[in-house]
């Protein structure tokens, strides 16, 4: 559902949408998000990289103030978009402070300061006895019988 609209003075440039997941085979329903859709780019990564920073305390809310250290970010939330597109390399410091607090790897260190740690091996399959008969052997052929119509 669209909760406001996002608007550039008179010109309307995209809608702040609430989501809600009802149903879902693979995952928990009755799940909400919130985010931008801008009409010129889509989903606003900066939007969201806002909010989940406000939501971690990596960057505050002062009034309509939004400032990270002792940098300000801009006066409003569109503002503050502009400025995190303007500026990537403050957009990826916060993006990793919050995945540093969000994604903890299992052995105590966050997520950014493990890039120094050799790299995850990929999920391996576990070692199944070799079991000859199996080895290449193909399926029997399936017989299809259909039954004759009166």
């Amino acid at each position: 559902r669209r909760v406001t609209t996002i608007k550039e003075g008179e010109v309307a440039t995209g809608n702040h949408v609430k989501a809600k997941v009802v149903k879902n085979k693979v995952a928990a329903p009755f799940k909400s998000a919130e985010f931008d859709i801008m009409f010129n780019g889509g989903i606003s990564t900066e939007g969201d990289l806002i909010d989940m920073a406000i939501a971690d305390n990596v960057i505050e809310r002062t009034g309509a103030w939004i400032s990270y250290g002792q940098v300000r970010i801009g006066q409003g939330r569109e503002n503050a978009k502009q400025f995190l597109r303007d500026n990537p390399d403050l957009a990826d410091e916060i993006r990793r402070k919050i995945l540093a607090i969000r994604l903890p790897s299992a052995n105590g260190q966050s997520a950014a300061t493990s890039t120094t740690s050799k790299p995850a091996k990929a999920a391996e399959k576990p070692a199944e006895p070799h079991d000859p008969a199996r080895a290449k052997t193909p399926a029997p052929p399936v017989k299809v019988m259909a039954k004759a119509r009166k």
